[in-house]
């Protein structure tokens, strides 16, 4: 690799990187009681949390070498990691890492300060209406500061002495790089509060709640920058009615109801113009010069993602709550959501966040709680999860590109989820094996596709990247002093994109996909199989744009598969020791337990061939939920 030898062993031993973290957090409370009921608190915080790593390359490591391969005239000419003298236009490359390897250091440090000073005013009124009254105040406040320093020729097996030739610094100042820097973020957040209840002989109950937020991360103006939200509540708890206490069947029953407005600030991240400092590109040394560039623009009309929120639940168990269920419907009306959106660019910002979605969504959560057996050694509970959502995009200020719509992440398109995932109709293969698909304009075609396209209409809807219905179910046994317990969850109604792995060319560090062992390999098998074929270079150097064709097909709807799953997350076994020995050495409690994490996943669509569907292309990786064994001992004095 880079003209210089590779072996991922070599690697291992020869390029690592190594990370420390300290985590530290002090916390003060102080309480005081001036009257009967009233009760005042104030609380103090402060974090430290500072992160180091190390990238560790040393002499031996493949990219510590592609910066000596030299070997030959044509190696010279294309190594990127040699030096040519820019005032030498004639130059031969040189090597001007000749000894040691890299020490590159990254260090982030976070100091955040929080401080909360609140009211509580407790009292019966006429000895049996319950009176409360809350109201506060909090700040927060974040410094954030990330730094790096790349050091080169750092001899490693020589007592770690560097060795460094300036023209090696000189070689990335000319490319626009830097060796050092340092970047620092300022987060500030100001929040008052205040609510109140009132409870009618315990069996109707008032909530109001009141609160004024503020952040520097939105918009400058007043009207952006601070927000009222609010929320009323009410319950009525039906066991306190008289037709209700001369029965022992039902044990518990509560409705109860919610409507207010809460908000959020989304990715919003700056209100101000923000800039920043760096060395122009003139291609030599001599013309360089400081400057100050714009990262982003004002944004002084950025304000926060708002929601209106109706819930409405109920409790209800009976049998002493042997069976228990606690339901709650939901509907959300969002507005001013916030987004990327693209510009005309007369600002000179091509890209930037505005409030520029509407969005609607409903949903029903329930848990079911059942004592299936309930014996002086033995006992089994249950307990069954589901929560149901749905949700859609009803205003829309922007407008993607079909490829955006077709990536894995998923997209937002007036009418359709938030998340929505899109694709090119797949219509076979024809008959040198190349994909065909519809086009906008209603088409056949293999290379006739326009990625940059904004008309979706000819894209086929494939569903929501996000599940609308998850959930689980978790099983306790206990025998004397023994517990059992299996915790199984799913999710359900989501759809996924596949690696995009097929190329119309591939090289020798093309790690391919296992789908080509059933390839197209002769004319006719276009009938037996989806999978397109290998071209020959006499192909890819004739047929104008194949690379449009294999892209495609990553991004059709042959290339999506089921998210739904079922899987056993948990195995719980413990017991609990209990003894004359115990106390006669001061002993409360004993307990050994195992846990068993990620042991099973019983269903998967098969087209994600072992993948991971939970985590599939989670944070840009698709890394397996790893199977864990864990042995604890609890134990009081």
């Amino acid at each position: 690799m880079n003209y210089a030898p590779f072996n991922i062993l070599n690697e291992a031993k020869n390029n690592y990187i190594d990370l420390d973290m300290a985590d530290m957090k002090y916390q003060m409370e102080l309480t005081y009681k001036p009257v009967k009921g009233l009760d005042l608190s104030a609380i103090g915080a402060f974090r430290y949390v500072k992160s180091t790593q190390e990238h560790k390359i040393t002499g031996n490591s493949n990219l510590a070498m592609a910066y000596r391969a030299a070997g030959d005239a044509t190696i010279r000419e294309k190594n990127k990691f040699l030096y040519r003298d820019p005032d030498n236009p004639d130059a031969v490359p040189e090597v001007v890492m000749p000894k040691g390897g890299f020490y590159n250091t990254t260090n982030n440090i976070l100091k955040s300060y929080y401080f909360r000073v609140s009211g509580n005013y407790n009292r019966l009124i006429a000895n049996e209406h319950p009176f409360n009254i809350m109201a506060g105040s909090e700040v927060k406040s974040a410094d954030r500061q990330s730094g790096f320093n790349n050091g080169y020729g750092f001899q490693w097996d020589r007592g770690g002495t560097p060795f460094v030739d300036y023209r090696i610094i000189q070689q990335l100042l000319l490319g626009g790089d830097n060796y050092y820097g340092l970047s620092q973020y300022y987060d500030r957040f100001v929040a008052f509060f205040a609510t109140g209840s009132f409870s009618y002989k315990g069996r109707y109950t008032f909530n109001l709640t009141g609160r004024m937020d503020g952040s520097n991360r939105l918009g400058r103006s007043r009207d952006a920058r601070w927000l009222p939200t609010w929320n009323v509540s009410g319950s009525w708890n039906m066991l306190e009615e008289e037709f209700m206490k001369h029965q022992d069947v039902v044990s518990t029953l509560s409705l109860r109801a919610t409507y207010g407005l809460t908000a959020t600030m989304g990715p919003a991240d700056n209100a101000l113009a923000v800039f920043r400092n760096s060395t122009t590109y003139r291609g030599d040394d001599g013309y360089k010069e400081s400057q100050i560039y714009i990262e982003s623009l004002q944004n002084k009309d950025l304000t926060w993602e708002k929601q209106y929120e109706f819930n409405f639940g109920f409790d209800f168990g009976v049998l002493r709550n042997r069976i228990s269920l606690s339901t709650d419907i939901y509907s959300r009306r969002g507005f001013d959501l916030i987004g990327l959106i693209r510009t005309s660019g007369m600002g000179g910002q091509k890209w930037k966040y505005a409030n520029y979605a509407d969005m609607k969504s409903w949903g029903v959560e329930f848990t079911l709680n059942t004592k299936n057996i309930q014996r002086k050694d033995f006992s089994w509970t249950s307990n069954l999860t589901f929560a149901y959502n749905h949700n859609e995009i009803t205003n829309l200020e922007s407008t993607s590109s079909i490829f955006d719509l077709m990536v894995a992440e998923g997209a937002p398109l007036e009418g359709y989820p938030v998340r929505g995932l899109f694709s090119l109709q797949y219509k076979g293969l024809n008959g040198q094996g190349i994909p065909q698909f519809i086009n906008e304009k209603g088409e056949l075609t293999s290379t006739g596709i326009n990625f940059q396209s904004t008309d979706p209409a000819y894209l086929k809807y494939e569903g929501s990247v996000d599940p609308t219905v998850t959930g689980g179910f978790d099983n306790q046994f206990k025998y004397k002093a023994w517990t059992l317990g299996l915790y199984f969850t799913f999710q359900a109604g989501n759809k996924l994109r596949l690696d995009p792995d097929f190329s119309a060319s591939y090289g020798d560090y093309s790690a391919m996909p296992k789908d080509l062992k059933n390839r197209w390999m002769k004319p006719g098998d276009e009938h037996y199989t989806n999978v397109p074929a290998i071209p020959s270079s006499y192909q890819y150097a004739n047929i104008e744009n194949l690379d449009i064709a294999y892209n495609a097909y990553n991004y059709s709807d042959i290339r999506v598969a089921n998210g739904g799953f079922l899987r056993l997350k948990e195995l719980t076994l413990s017991y609990d020791f209990n003894g004359e020995w115990m106390k006669t050495i001061g002993m409360n409690r004993l307990q050994l337990r195992l846990v068993a994490s990620n042991l099973w996943l019983i269903y998967a669509d098969k087209k994600l061939n072992g993948q991971d569907p939970e985590f599939f292309q989670s944070g840009g990786v698709s890394m397996p939920l790893p199977r864990q064994l864990t042995l604890s001992i609890r134990t009081s004095f």
